[in-house]
Order: structure tokens, then C-alpha cells, then sequence
């Protein structure tokens, strides 16, 4: 390895070190050893210092053992005299680095609690992020497992101007790259550039803003580890496995943009020991052998018009971009922009327009492939500002395509629309939404490239199940009006046919292994009564997805012999379970969290917990971030239960699932509900209130408990015995 590379490594290291060690000290005299300290809503302690070295880094007495670990790795300033090669001290420097640079970060979170933003995206005052939150890694991190996002890019400095910026962050974004910045260069930093340039930064558009010096890159790295834990099934301390995960799993890299100072160089070498090559815009020392990394490890003296393409080539990324025949770029990264205020041209639906989308099923000869129509003005002849109605019917037909598969393209026109930049879509069915911002009717965005969107994408998503499609926009009044009163009849009978099924008379049930690459001993099984945990799968779903790939990870499973009515214990399901669990889980519960639950992954919507002393159960979703009455929030609920774990007492569900028949019907069902979060209750209401009906309890609703009432269970107990709750007066429930 280059020797100044090493000595500068080495000298950065001894830097960070020294400032960080003060930094604990300082904190130890003003705090005391028992003062905790972490990073907020997270349950991976210190994530590298704890996927490294197992050490659970929880109070100020912690971080002892681990400078005491770092003064061995960091080893003395390179000399004439010392012989190669270089490459172990370096990367052993290059690790103390992270160790030392967490437990500071740590610190600054202990002694300015404000520093960051803390939020997804960033408020008015604060652009800088942070540390991920668990409700944020959950969210986002699944994305590096199932391919969505298939790595990142760590931007460290800035580019020479706003301009530039702006271009290299585009470049990664069409690549489905995350963009994780941090460090200053010459008194500017790449976040603010892309500021400047009117480029909106957060988690939303995968620019995330982590810090504005060189020591917030922990925050990148240790997303990586927590990826490699959570999602990977690798256990903390076991840091060759997780090296090795990454290295061949996260496809990341450097992208060092200016100068590069001796702890920029430390900081790179503690990358390199993940995978993760550094390309440099400088003439700076090039580590072109392979070893660590996949191919070279240091790259440098790259221009900026080429510099994306060759960071992407150094890593081994093999980028596949959805071509879709538009005039602005399209790809999973802008699925999260917003266009407000003054950015919109055009907007249609929101409560204030009708906008209605509706795909349906016609005859061969009916459809022409690729045909997009619209029907009505078009944005070159309307003013900026202007709204509009909208209809977008899409006529999909196919010898292979059926009826039940007609909700299920619909469903994705939310996301397929959302990718292309500067488009925004909310909503589905009646309730869409969609505004058109200024840029990119002036890259020339017409309506009908919503069109020519449906028709590419279904095609390389859905090719498999039928032959044609043709899409056809109204924005006539009366033509949408009329659109509208089809599509609505159509959707009363989509929900009639799967309302009407149930598990006693359906003799097939599906399998979904998706979250088996981080939860190997995981296996969901979907019935028309259970949807999948996640919430993104139901019957239906899986039914489509096995013609769609039938190799793929929805199964049809023959339930076979009912060994337990109440608990819904079936034969066939118990088999399937037991294989492709890998012998790991030999039965299975569909209505029960007591005796042999469902395994739960960590992608559950919420997870449900009993309270043994309020005779009842209480359930959380993801975006509820405190306190529950079992004594866990969250977080820590997904971290004891989720990996593919079967815990009694326990389960993963979707929100959907809650007011379905067979909700933990062996333990007593919806009326053994005690506790839910006021806003679960609330985007339930409707539904609770009508299954609450149904079981002879109308007023359930007002009976459960949320936070504003209990956050404990003996307030649960008070309040349901206030209320006359009718799981008080209920069978023991264990």
C-alpha cells in the first residue's frame, strides 16, 4: 500500500484519537461513568464498535475498554526505516478511527442533544440528519437487501461549485444509490451545494445530509453494519462475517471531493477494510492492486464529468436503470420528492379535482400495445398553477391474465408514476393525487408520459402475465366523471370478492420467503384471513405473483389436514413450515400468539404483545416511537422477536390484519384488544368500528387504551376496568 497513504492514515488516526479521548475525558469529569449515552432511537448500541467487537457501548464506563483496544490498533508514524507493506497497521489505524469517532459522536449527542435535526428529512434550521433512527434503518434498510438499492455512495467534501454538485448527485441517484454526505472542503460541503441548487436532501430522495465534518462518516459506516445485523443475521462481535457481508452484499464507496487531509485519509482506510474503494478527484497517491476490495482500493485524479462511472466500475456495481422513454430521469431515488408551493405546474386530485386511476382488464382485440391517449388539455395548454381533473384508465389484455390480477398492477401505478423526477403521487383509486412541477414540464413532461410510464414499466415488471396495455388520461370533466362512477363499481366488487373469502373454503394457501436473505428460518404464510406481516402482500398478491414467477418466493401451499380449528394448526401449512424453515419451526399458529405464533421478520407493520396481567394483548406499529405497556418500545420489541424467531407471547402482523375475522382468533380476537396508539386507532376507525359491530361490541374503540390514557399495564388495567372492556371479565388468556 502507498506509504503516504499510510503515514497520513496513521497520523489521522493519532489525531482523531487524541481529540476524541479528550472528548470522553471531559465528559467522564462532568457526567459521571454511569452517564448513558448512544445514539437516539437505536438498538444497536455503538453499531460498528458493537458488530466489531460485541462490546455494548451504553454508558460513559464503556468507552474505556475501547480507547484501551484502540491504542493497540493504532500503530507508531510510518518511517524511512519501516519495511512493507503497509496494509495491516493501516487498516488496523483505519478501524480505531471509527471506534474513537462513534464514542465522540456518542458524546456530542450526550452534550448537544440539538445538534442534529433527528428527523427523516430536515427541518427549517438543520439540514444535518444524524445518525439513523431505527424507525429510518428499518424503513430504508430492507432497500439493501432486496436489491432497491443496491449500495451507497459516502460523498465526503465538495464539489467546486453547486452546478457540479447537482450533476454527480443526479448521476448516483439514477444509479438507485443512496448518498450519504458529511466533511467540508475548503469552507463549502456537498449537502449545502445541493441546497444552493435547489435539489431537495433527506432520506426521501436517498441525498441524506449526515453531518457537516468528516467524523459524521460513522454514521455511514454503521449503517452498513446495522444492515449486516439486522437484515444479514449476523451476530454482534462477529466482525469477519460482517466484513465479508458488506464487502460482497453493500456495493458503497468514497467519493472524496477535494483536498484530502490526514483524517480524511484515516476515515478511507477504515472504508477499505469494509469493501469500499475511495475515488478521488485529486492527484492523490492510487492503491491500484486488488485484496480487500474488489478491485482497486484508492483511485484518484478522476474528473468530475467521469467521476460516478468510474466509482461505480472501481466497486464492481452492475447498475441496472429501468429505461423508460421520458424526458427527465426516472428511478426509484426521486420516488420521494415532493413538489409544493411555487414548484407546481400542474396539479390534479387532493380533494380538490377528482383524479381517479383504474386498470382493467379487456380483449386482445380491444388493445393496442403501447397506444397512449389524452383526452382533454394537456399541460402545454394550461398556465402554471392550473388545476385539473384526471382519469387514467390503463386496458391491460393477455391470455394469461385474469380479473384478480387487475388491483394488483393498479396498486404499483403509486410508485411507478412517483420515479420520475419531479412527479408527484399520492394515493390510489379515487383518492390519488399527482402534481407536475415547473422543471419538468420544461424538460417538456407531458401528461401523456404518465402513460408511456404505466405502459413500460408493467411491462418489465408484469411482462409475464399478459400481452398488452394501452393507457388512456382524461381531464374532461365529464369524461372523468363518468370514468369515475366505472372504476368505483369496479372496485365494490374487487373488495366483495376478497372480503367474501375465507380460510375454511380456500384450499390453498401462499408462502412468502422474501425476507429470508436477513430472517433465514423466517417463512410467512398468507391466507385470505392473514395478510402478510408486512402489510405489502395479501392473497391475491401472492396468487399473482406465483403465475407472474413461479420459482419465485410466493408458494402455493396445500393446507391439507385441519389439526386445530381454534388455533389454526393445518397439516399441509406445518410441512411447508417445516422445510423451508430449515427444520428451525416444526408448527405453526395462524390465530394464536400463545401457542406456536407465526416467525416474525423485521419488516412487520406492528407487532403484538400480550399483557398476562390485564388478561388482554396490546399491538405497536413502526411509527409509534414511545413507550409501550409491555415495557418496550418498538424498536426493541423488533429486535427481540423479529429475525425469523418464534416467540410466544409475541407476533408480527399488519395493520390490515387487525380487523380481519381470524385476528388471533384462538386467543379470543379483536376483543382481547386492551392497547393500540391513539393514530393506529384512528387510521383503523372505520374498520374497528365495523368489526367491533360485528362481535357485539360497538363502542371497542372507546374501550382500548392508547398512550393518552396508559403507558403502562396497570393504567391499562384501570382504564379497561373503568370501561367495562370485555377482555377483564374473558377466559385467562394464559
Amino acid at each position: 500500500m502507498s506509504k503516504i497513504i499510510c503515514s497520513a492514515a496513521i497520523r489521522g488516526a493519532q489525531k482523531i484519537y487524541d481529540r476524541s479521548e479528550g472528548l470522553y475525558k471531559e465528559a467522564l469529569a462532568k457526567y459521571g461513568p454511569e452517564q448513558e449515552i448512544g445514539f437516539p432511537n437505536t438498538a444497536y448500541y455503538l453499531p460498528i464498535i458493537y458488530a466489531m467487537t460485541g462490546i455494548p457501548v451504553a454508558k460513559l464506563s464503556d468507552c474505556g475498554k475501547v480507547f484501551d483496544l484502540c491504542k493497540k490498533l493504532i500503530p507508531p508514524p510510518v518511517r524511512e526505516t519501516t519495511p512493507l507493506p503497509y496494509l495491516a497497521p493501516t487498516l488496523d489505524a483505519g478501524m480505531a478511527t471509527f471506534f474513537v469517532e462513534e464514542i465522540a459522536e456518542a458524546i456530542g449527542y450526550l452534550t448537544h442533544p440539538d445538534r442534529y435535526a433527528n428527523a427523516e428529512d430536515p427541518t427549517a434550521g438543520n439540514i444535518w440528519l444524524g445518525a439513523a433512527s431505527d424507525l429510518i434503518f428499518r424503513k430504508r434498510g430492507v432497500e439493501f437487501v432486496d436489491g432497491t438499492a443496491p449500495g451507497f455512495a459516502a460523498i465526503v467534501g465538495a464539489a467546486p461549485d453547486a452546478q457540479t454538485a447537482a450533476k454527480i448527485a443526479l448521476e448516483l441517484q439514477e444509479k438507485n444509490l443512496y448518498v450519504f454526505m458529511c466533511g467540508e472542503n475548503g469552507g463549502k460541503r456537498f449537502a449545502e451545494q445541493l441546497v444552493e441548487a435547489g435539489v431537495q436532501v433527506g432520506w426521501s430522495t436517498r441525498l441524506v445530509p449526515f453531518g457537516p465534518d468528516i467524523h459524521q462518516a460513522v454514521f455511514a459506516i454503521g449503517f452498513a453494519c446495522r444492515v449486516a445485523m439486522a437484515f444479514g443475521g449476523i451476530k454482534p462481535g462477529d466482525f469477519r462475517k460482517n466484513l465479508i457481508y458488506n464487502k460482497d452484499r453493500t456495493y458503497a464507496f468514497v467519493m472524496a471531493l477535494g483536498d484530502v487531509t490526514d483524517e480524511w485519509y484515516a476515515n478511507a482506510a477504515g472504508a477499505i477494510n469494509w469493501g469500499f474503494p475511495t475515488i478521488a478527484d485529486t492527484p492523490i497517491p492510487q492503491v491500484l492492486p486488488t485484496g480487500i476490495c474488489t478491485y482497486e482500493h484508492v483511485v484518484s485524479n478522476i474528473p468530475h464529468s467521469h467521476i460516478t462511472e468510474k466509482a461505480v466500475e472501481v466497486r464492481g456495481l452492475k447498475v441496472q436503470v429501468a429505461k423508460v422513454p421520458i424526458p427527465v430521469s426516472y428511478g426509484p431515488a426521486f420516488e420521494g420528492e415532493r413538489v409544493r408551493g411555487e414548484d407546481i405546474y400542474l396539479e390534479m386530485g387532493g380533494g380538490k379535482t377528482v383524479a381517479v386511476e383504474w386498470t382493467t382488464s379487456k380483449r386482445m382485440e380491444e388493445v393496442e400495445d403501447g397506444h397512449v391517449e389524452v383526452i382533454g388539455p394537456d399541460v402545454k395548454d394550461v398556465s402554471p398553477g392550473t388545476r385539473l381533473h384526471f382519469a387514467m384508465v390503463a386496458e391491460v389484455a393477455g391470455r394469461a391474465f385474469q380479473e384478480d390480477f387487475e388491483p394488483i398492477l393498479e396498486r404499483q401505478n403509486h410508485h411507478l408514476i412517483n420515479q420520475a423526477q419531479g412527479i408527484m403521487h399520492i394515493g390510489q383509486r379515487d383518492i390519488a393525487w399527482l402534481r407536475i412541477s415547473k422543471q419538468a414540464v420544461e424538460k417538456g413532461f407531458t401528461l401523456a408520459d404518465i402513460g408511456k410510464i404505466v405502459h413500460a414499466k408493467y411491462h418489465q415488471d408484469f411482462g409475464a402475465i399478459f400481452d398488452k396495455v394501452q393507457v388512456k388520461i382524461y381531464t374532461d370533466e365529464a369524461k372523468v366523471k363518468e370514468v369515475l362512477e366505472q372504476a368505483r363499481a369496479s372496485y365494490n366488487h374487487r373488495d366483495a370478492r376478497v372480503e367474501n373469502m375465507t380460510d375454511e373454503t380456500t384450499d390453498t394457501f401462499y408462502s412468502c420467503t422474501l425476507c429470508q436473505s436477513f430472517a433465514p428460518n423466517h417463512v410467512c404464510v398468507i391466507a385470505p384471513e392473514r395478510t402478510g406481516l408486512c402489510g405489502a402482500y395479501n392473497w391475491l398478491d401472492c396468487k399473482a405473483s406465483n403465475e407472474i414467477n413461479p420459482e419465485g418466493p410466493n408458494q402455493p401451499i396445500q393446507k391439507g389436514e385441519v389439526l386445530d380449528a381454534r388455533y389454526g394448526q393445518f397439516k399441509g401449512a406445518n410441512d411447508f413450515v417445516f422445510k423451508a424453515s430449515r427444520q428451525k419451526v416444526e408448527n405453526v399458529s395462524f390465530y394464536s400468539l400463545m401457542i406456536d405464533p407465526m416467525t416474525t421478520c423485521g419488516c412487520c407493520e406492528c407487532i403484538a404483545a400480550v399483557l398476562p396481567i390485564a388478561n388482554g394483548i396490546m399491538t405497536v406499529d413502526r411509527d409509534y416511537t414511545g413507550m409501550t405497556p409491555c415495557g418496550m418500545k418498538f424498536t426493541t420489541l423488533a429486535g427481540s422477536v423479529g429475525g425469523g424467531s418464534q416467540s410466544p407471547g409475541f407476533l408480527g402482523h399488519s395493520k390490515y390484519n387487525v380487523t380481519q375475522k381470524k385476528f388471533l382468533a384462538g386467543d379470543g380476537g379483536l376483543l382481547r384488544m386492551v392497547w393500540m396508539p391513539k393514530r393506529l386507532k384512528e387510521e383503523l376507525g372505520e374498520r374497528l368500528a365495523k368489526r367491533a359491530a360485528e362481535l357485539g361490541v360497538p363502542d371497542l374503540i372507546d374501550k382500548i387504551a392508547d398512550e393518552t390514557v396508559a403507558t403502562t399495564e396497570e393504567e391499562v388495567i384501570a382504564y379497561c376496568t373503568e370501561k367495562g372492556h370485555p377482555a377483564i371479565t374473558m377466559e385467562p388468556i394464559m
